[in-house]
């Protein structure tokens, strides 16, 4: 007995379409359409909202990652793509904690630079060494 497979399956030259949005079609679309078929929590979005969006870099890496079950918990109730969350979260930590480490670096050479300078009058008697 032959059986043959009725799922049609991708040409060779066809790309995924998973992850990839057709840019040419989407900018074609009015924007009376897109507030139409938008989700409801995006309808109040203030104007200046995208002003600093950036972009996300490059395709994501599957790991294994071991988080309190409370904290999973909340993710999940907060619906489909709870992973895609919890990546943002993390990328916002590590932004602010690079934005940290910055300023610290700035302050630093401030204060080595303000010891490096002579007084106002011009000696160096009120400094220590």
């Amino acid at each position: 007995m032959n059986v043959k497979s009725t799922a049609r399956r991708p040409k060779a030259t066809e790309k995924p379409s998973r992850g990839r949005a057709n840019l040419r079609r989407l900018r074609r679309i009015p924007e009376a359409e897109m507030a139409r078929t938008s989700p409801p929590e995006l309808e109040d979005l203030p104007p200046d909202f995208w002003v600093e969006a950036v972009v996300v870099p490059g395709p994501k890496k599957a790991i294994s990652l071991r988080v309190d079950q409370d904290v999973l918990d909340w993710f999940r109730e907060t619906g489909p793509r709870y992973q895609t969350r919890m990546n943002a979260v993390l990328r916002t930590y590590v932004a602010q904690m690079q934005d940290d480490e910055n300023l610290n670096t700035k302050r630093k050479t401030k204060r080595s630079n303000k010891r490096l300078q002579p007084s106002a009058a011009g000696d160096d008697s009120g400094r220590r060494g």
